[in-house]
This record gives C-alpha cells, structure tokens and sequence, in this order.
C-alpha cells in the first residue's frame, strides 16, 4: 500500500478497508472524555511528532486543525520517509493496540535506527514482567530508573509533551486499566491484556519506537500481535 505520493490520508483509508475485510468490526473504543480516533494516528516524516490533545506518545498532523486525525491530505510519501501508524483493530467486541513503523525508499539515518532497536529492548524488558502478582507501578520505575537521562530526552513523546506510562489496559476498550505507571499498585492477574509502548521522538525523523498487545502469563508477556519489531524497509519503486 506505500507508494510514493501517497497521503497518509489515503494510506490510512486503503488500511481500514484492508482491516475491514480481514474482519475488523470497523470501530475501537476509548474511555477516555472526547477522545475522536477514525482508524488510528498517522504519519510521515515529522508529522508523528505533531502535538495533539490525545494521550499517547505520538503525533498526528490530521485532515484539519478542528480534526486532527487519521492523516493528512496534503502530506505525501517520499522516499526517505519514516512512515508511522498507530491503530486498533476489534474482533468481537474486544480490542488490540499496535504500532509499527517503516522506512520507505532508503534506510533512515543511523542513530534514528538504534533509537528504534533500544525501544525494541525495552519492550521486551516488560514483556518479560508481565507475570501474575507483578505491580504495574514497579514495573515502570523499573525500567525507566534503567535508562539513561540522554535516552530520556523525548522518550514516550516529543519536546514538552511526553506520556507519563510505558503500556496501558486493552479490552472492550483501548484505555483500560491497569496501567504502567506511577499509581497503579494492583498486581497483575494472568489473563489480563496490556498494550506496550516505548516510543521516542525524534527531529527530523519522526516518532520510532514499537507497540504490540500482551497477554498475562506466568512465563511472562505473549504478543497477540505478533512479533515484527518495525521499520522495516519498503522499496520505492
């Protein structure tokens, strides 16, 4: 579905259909007050870092500043370009969560690349937490008192918005409790279903960083979304 001269717009509408026919009951749901999400947050380029009023690590430059999702018309795809998307998808009245990113024409800069393997790490650094009677507080000063100040620089978010959580609850909706952050001090349950995040933002760049659906077990996390880290390089032509 990339192409170049794409809009993120047409990108965002091509998956849904995609999504849809696959099985996709065609809506995800948030708890959260006036939360609007059509598919999920879109982005080429610098346009995953654009700031917006919803509570997540990424960005999303939208149709219009009164809409800010989905995508952009007027952004289209080049080569070079980080392509960031971020959406739910719901089977039977349940949700998962799952970012992925691409590199589209050519491999991004190497920093951009390590910046995207280090939150690959981290991911699975929860994952692995993810076992019964684990306290989801614990597990996120755990492992944000494990990196470095200079990591920390525009991690979970960009500039001076930056989301205060490593994952969140999925279920009949995407913004369930538990949480992974400071707070929520219920141990986990085996069964219970998380979302992971780590993500960091970076200029000229965009948003890298991967997100994948967990089930609580004993042996630690399992990815119902399966294991593709991202960035995965598309050719141009």
């Amino acid at each position: 579905m990339l192409r170049e001269g794409i809009s993120e717009a047409e990108f965002a509408c091509d998956l849904y259909a995609r999504l849809v026919r696959a099985g996709h009951q065609g809506i995800v749901r948030f708890a959260r007050f006036n939360v609007d999400i059509a598919v999920g947050q879109f982005g080429f380029g610098e346009n995953s870092l654009y700031p917006t009023s919803f509570d997540g690590p990424g960005g999303c430059l939208g149709l219009e500043p009164a809409a800010p999702v989905l995508g952009s018309r007027d952004r289209l795809l080049r080569s070079g370009d980080l392509v960031f998307a971020d959406l739910g998808c719901g089977v039977g009245g349940y949700a998962t969560d799952k970012t992925m990113t691409y590199m589209f024409g050519r491999p991004l800069p190497d920093a951009a690349i390590a910046a995207q393997r280090r939150c690959e790490a981290i991911e699975r650094r929860l994952a692995s937490l993810l076992k019964p009677g684990a306290v989801p507080s614990a597990i996120h000063a755990t492992v944000m008192g494990g990196l470095e100040s200079e990591f920390l620089k525009d991690f979970m978010g960009f500039g001076n918005r930056q989301a205060n959580f490593l994952g969140h609850g999925v279920g009949l909706q995407i913004d369930e409790p538990p949480v992974i952050a400071q707070g929520f001090d219920e141990p986990l349950v085996e069964g219970m279903v998380l979302a992971l995040e780590p993500k960091k933002g970076l200029p000229g760049v965009g948003m890298v960083g991967v997100e994948n659906t967990y089930v609580v077990t004993p042996q630690g996390g399992r990815s119902l979304t399966g294991n593709q880290p991202g960035l995965m390089l598309v050719p141009a032509g």
